[in-house]
């Protein structure tokens, strides 16, 4: 006889139900407004995992008087892995209020999707997860391995507090792998599973030519303008071919294994179509397509740019300083700390003698990240998505950055697999928030199939991943 199905113990209507009630739990963690809210969130995941069977459930604090992370854990599979599932609780603030079609915390359905504030990113894939779990332990009183979940409060704020829980408690976090619930699909018409990321990394800068703001007819021509300079050093970062002039940029850079890029050449991508989508054109580093330039290679651009007047009308001045927001985005083989010192040491050679240069703002500056390409995990998750979507999925990456996956490998020592069922274009972060209803049946029907899979695994296959 053979053993209850998980999945026939997966009900819609009921997962509704309870979704509906999380995303009505306001957690905006940015905003102290909402700290009861926070409360009422973490009571409501608290009870819900209580009533699966999780035990040994409690707040992990980082410290620093944030939001407490969410732990949980279900360990009586002796001999099989360990995972560690990881979601966030915390939602992005859902002004501008006016601009939504319903109201951002009461969840509404309109043509196939389901809006609200945190819907896709990230209550409705954490959800999903959790629904897998608990159909496997209706239908078997059981898990088919061994399961720690932590679902973060302050990943919409940066996860301040993420670094301190995870070196604090290495021995409750401890595990084979984490599957993450966070980290959006590319495309809802494309099965794909997300294998890396970008990192990250960025500094503001200032120079100051004169101690005061001067008049352009008695100065001008006769000193330098602050503008001037700051825009002559902003334009040679890049030289003719798009390509960042700090030396030695490049220099480290690993590019994806072989199948990971001939799964890239076998994606359906018109960048023609995607940049006219949003008013613009292809441009980037030359010699590389679109979606190379997204996610294999290194970036620098220039996120703010001011100084002088700006008010209405016209005021002749020599501006005395001027400012720039700068962020690189990092690739595979690129160490964070050796590009912020060579990016310093270059824009620092690119201001003429007699400017003041300084530095402040530092920020990010985590690894980019990469799956190794024969993880078990990864395997299992291609596994699930072909055998319950029909199609083998294409390995994609994120160009974007995921401070999770960096963190946890350099912390905890184990690899980040992504298996959300958001995607991309789901307005996370921006006014009607919304989250396909297929991604329900087919996200529960992956991991619940992925979780089957995973336990046929054993503790051993995970400690090769990265040999």
């Amino acid at each position: 006889m053979s053993s209850p199905s998980p999945i026939d113990h997966h009900n819609r209507s009921d997962f509704l139900t309870c979704l509906r009630e999380y995303l009505a739990c306001q957690s905006v963690s940015t905003d102290p407004a909402f700290r009861n809210e926070m409360v009422k969130a973490k009571g409501f995941l608290t009870a819900l995992l209580t009533g699966i069977g999780f035990q040994n459930i409690q707040e992990l604090d980082g410290g620093i008087g944030g939001h407490n992370a969410l732990y949980a854990e279900w360990l009586e599979k002796p001999g099989k892995p360990t995972l560690l599932i990881y979601g966030h609780y915390d939602v992005q603030p859902p002004d501008p209020l006016d601009q939504w079609i319903s109201e951002p915390f009461d969840m509404q359905e309109r043509d196939g999707c389901l809006y609200a504030r945190g819907i896709s990113d990230d209550k409705g894939p954490t959800l999903i997860a959790i629904e897998a779990l608990r159909c496997h332990m209706s239908a078997r009183g059981e898990l088919p391995f061994n399961v720690k979940i932590l679902l973060e409060g302050e990943e919409e704020t940066g996860s301040p507090s993420l670094p301190n829980i995870l070196s604090e408690n290495r021995e409750l976090l401890a595990a084979d792998a984490i599957l993450s619930a966070d980290g959006a699909r590319w495309r809802a018409d494309l099965t794909a599973i997300n294998v890396g990321s970008r990192g990250n990394g960025g500094f503001e800068i200032s120079v100051k030519t004169s101690n005061l703001d001067l008049h352009s007819g008695r100065y001008g021509g006769a000193v330098p303008n602050a503008l001037h300079v700051m825009a002559n050093i902003v334009a040679r970062l890049h030289d003719e071919n798009n390509q960042v002039t700090i030396p030695g940029f490049y220099q480290d850079i690993v590019m994806p294994d072989a199948k990971t890029e001939a799964d890239l050449h076998a994606i359906d991508f018109d960048g023609k179509e995607w940049t006219a989508n949003i008013g613009s054109v292809e441009f980037g580093e030359k010699g590389f397509s679109t979606l190379q330039r997204l996610w294999d290679r290194p970036t620098l651009e220039i996120n703010g740019l001011w100084g002088g007047y700006q008010g209405a009308g016209s005021k002749t001045v020599i501006p005395n300083e001027a400012h720039a927001k700068i962020t690189m985005r990092l690739v595979p083989g690129q160490d964070p700390e050796k590009i912020r010192t060579a990016a310093k040491s270059h824009i620092q050679a690119l201001c003429p003698d007699g400017v003041d240069l300084s530095f402040k703002g530092d920020r990010g500056w985590t690894r980019a990240y990469a799956v190794p390409p024969n993880h078990p995990l990864l395997l299992a998750a291609e596994t699930a998505l072909q055998e319950t979507l029909g199609e083998k999925p294409l390995r994609v990456r994120v160009g974007a950055t995921l401070p999770l996956s960096d963190l946890v490998l350099g912390t905890l020592g184990i690899d980040t697999v992504m298996f959300s069922f958001s995607t991309a274009d789901e307005q996370f972060h921006a006014p009607n928030e919304f989250l396909r209803v297929s991604a329900i049946d087919d996200g529960v029907a992956a991991w619940v199939k992925l979780l089957d899979l995973v336990g046929e695994q054993k503790p051993e296959d995970y400690k090769i991943a990265r040999k």
